[in-house]
């Protein structure tokens, strides 16, 4: 923590009234001289801090790479370097800049959790920024807590998140829970379904593992609820590519809504052996990966009318002027879901310091907690550690990944139902 000269001054005369009553003159005198050549010495080393260590393990090989590389590496290098072209970190006594110690986790939970003890133990970093995935901040999660960090946990989805907030307050999401995700998807598709655009028929298929169990499970009570049919509904392996066999069930079965949760090279490798399948229900949903610019960039015009998990304010020229610096530093566009989260989380970072003068863990976190924050994504704050007015669901509408739900947010599109035809 930076101490204030004033704070400084206090201790002192909180020393003297302390002890002068109470010590003959010469001691009193050699100790007060002990305690302020203490308290300088810690000023001064404190205040001598030439940079801010911030650590971060994210993954740079095995499978959780190319998501890392996406959306999280970009951005916290888009943010450091911006950062320190200002000058730093403003902290009580002036301008810090950032300083990066960081390591590759190599797709691994047991890897993550050991990079960041050696972060924090080793490297003595000031701060620690998340890593990529939702098993990988909640492996890590403990550990940040046990040391008191703040974790910005924004490429995690779980619908344990409340939970986790309540037990480890220092925990902060981002993308909402799995049921908020699904919830937004199934109420957005009862929407369309009730002014005539669709019918009741959902075909849905989700990756078997933790995160596709939640959302399909989310989704299926809430589809159930709001009098759809699920004419389908499988999982698939971890590391499946290929669809054809279920996506040709699918087509057979004519379903209003195909809804998938997938992940990035699963949305690709599916949605191009739809096209060739010529499958195209009136609403096609699929992500993790929709949201991406390769996903545009792979599917061209073909891309108009798909649906995913994200969306952006495509009109705020924050937003316009963020994806912009991002394609200029890192060569290509940022993807329209976790990327913006992951930047606006450090410019909610950087806010909370500034508040707090310090780098203080207690004080960030307590400033994340209670304030608002001007970010990108527009004014935002938290509840219950969780950002709270974000997209859930996207579409590709004239070259831009448009949020349309929740309806309430600004900036919300009205969505393209049926998607047009595949090319």
């Amino acid at each position: 923590m930076v101490y204030s000269y004033l704070e400084l001054s206090f201790c002192l005369e909180l020393f003297d009234k302390n002890q002068q009553d109470n010590l003959p003159m010469k001691k009193r005198t050699m100790l007060g001289t002990l305690v302020l050549f203490g308290v300088l010495l810690l000023s001064s080393n404190v205040l001598a801090q030439d940079t801010i260590r911030i650590g971060y393990a994210v993954s740079k090989s095995g499978a959780n790479a190319g998501g890392a590389a996406a959306s999280t590496i970009p951005n916290y290098e888009l943010w450091v370097h911006e950062v320190n072209e200002r000058g730093g970190l403003m902290l009580e006594g002036g301008r810090v800049p950032i300083e990066v110690v960081e390591y590759d986790d190599r797709s691994s939970s047991e890897e993550a959790v050991r990079a960041a003890e050696r972060l924090i133990v080793q490297d003595e970093v000031d701060l620690v920024l998340p890593p990529w995935g939702t098993s990988m901040n909640l492996a890590m999660a403990p550990i940040l807590s046990r040391h008191g960090y703040p974790h910005l946990a924004v490429a995690a989805v779980t619908d344990r998140a409340y939970e986790l907030s309540e037990r480890w307050p220092n925990l902060f999401f981002y993308e909402g829970t799995s049921s908020e995700i699904a919830g937004a998807a199934i109420e957005a598709f009862a929407e369309m379904r009730d002014t005539g655009e669709i019918g009741s028929r959902i075909a849905m298929i989700g990756i078997s593992d933790s995160f596709g169990i939640e959302l399909t499970t989310a989704a299926r009570s809430l589809a159930d609820d709001l009098g759809f049919e699920l004419v389908y509904d499988r999982a698939y392996p971890v590391g499946h590519q290929d669809f054809t066999l279920m996506l040709n069930e699918i087509k057979a079965l004519e379903p209003d809504v195909f809804l998938a949760f997938s992940y990035p090279p699963d949305t690709l490798t599916m949605t191009e052996q739809a096209r060739l399948q010529d499958f195209n229900p009136p609403v096609y949903f699929a992500s993790i990966g929709t949201s991406f610019p390769l996903f545009l960039e792979r599917n061209g015009g073909n891309a108009e009318g798909v649906m995913g998990v994200g969306g952006v304010n495509g009109d705020n020229p924050l937003m316009q002027d963020y994806i912009a610096r991002h394609a200029e530093l890192a060569g290509f566009e940022p993807d329209r879901f976790t990327s913006p989260l992951t930047y606006a989380s450090l410019e909610i970072l950087e806010q909370a310091i500034e508040r707090a003068g310090s780098i203080d863990h207690e004080a960030i976190v307590a400033e994340m907690q209670d304030g608002t924050f001007e970010t990108i994504l527009g004014e935002v704050r938290f509840e219950n550690n969780m950002l709270k007015d974000i997209f859930f669901v996207g579409q590709w509408q004239d070259g831009e990944f448009q949020g349309i739900a929740p309806t309430d947010i600004e900036g919300a599109r009205a969505p393209i139902v049926p998607k047009p035809e595949w090319q």
